[in-house]
């Protein structure tokens, strides 16, 4: 009995850390998918739903967590040594803060909603882009300018010429989408036509 329990275990440790791995390539749109089938599925529902395009959901999953499901900001240091406080509650692929999940999760109904898990974290994206786009009138394709209403909140966004570093951030995002567009694009049939089987 103990040992079935053992081996239970040690295969959904398997099981887990295969499923939430960083993928091997993650500036390939098309490696990504192919590692990781069911996130386009996912992304794809995401885009259907909220009118997000999958090349922007990437772009700005790339430079949040770099598709880290367990990704948080760096901590503080006390004298440059000591392990101090985290600067936000950012956590997960799409770095969403504590705050704004909640947010999410009453205004969508999505009450279960996790920042670890892809499917919740794209559809995060899609909500928040979806919003961006009413409140400050951005398109959803534009990734630039997307990404700087992401990061700095929809308030502080009309501030963000101020901010320099920010502005490159949103530029290398704005670049990595259209490197996700182009290689999408050229693999979309494989995607399309594939087809996942769970055993």
């Amino acid at each position: 009995m103990i040992l079935s329990k053992k081996i239970i275990i040690f295969f959904l440790l398997i099981l887990i850390s295969g499923c939430s791995s960083v993928p091997k390539n993650t500036a390939d749109g098309c490696s990504i998918f192919s590692e990781r089938y069911l996130w386009y599925k996912h992304a794809k529902k995401t885009e259907k739903k909220w009118g997000t395009p999958i090349y922007v959901q990437l772009a700005i999953i790339k430079m949040e967590s770099d598709f880290d499901w367990l990704a948080k900001p760096e901590r503080y240091k006390l004298f440059k040594v000591i392990p101090y406080k985290r600067p936000s509650s950012s956590f997960g692929y799409s770095q969403a803060v504590r705050g704004t999940w909640e947010q999410y999760k009453e205004e969508t109904g999505n009450k279960y909603a996790l920042r670890y898990r892809f499917k919740d974290s794209v559809d995060f994206i899609g909500w928040y882009t979806d919003k961006t786009e009413k409140l400050l009138k951005i398109s959803k394709k534009d990734a630039f300018k997307q990404y700087i209403a992401y990061h700095e909140g929809w308030g502080a966004y009309k501030n963000y010429k101020k901010k320099e570093k920010v502005i490159l951030y949103a530029k290398k995002v704005q670049r990595q989408s259209h490197k996700y567009k182009k290689q999408l694009d050229a693999c979309k049939n494989s995607l399309t036509t594939r087809k996942y089987i769970i055993f």
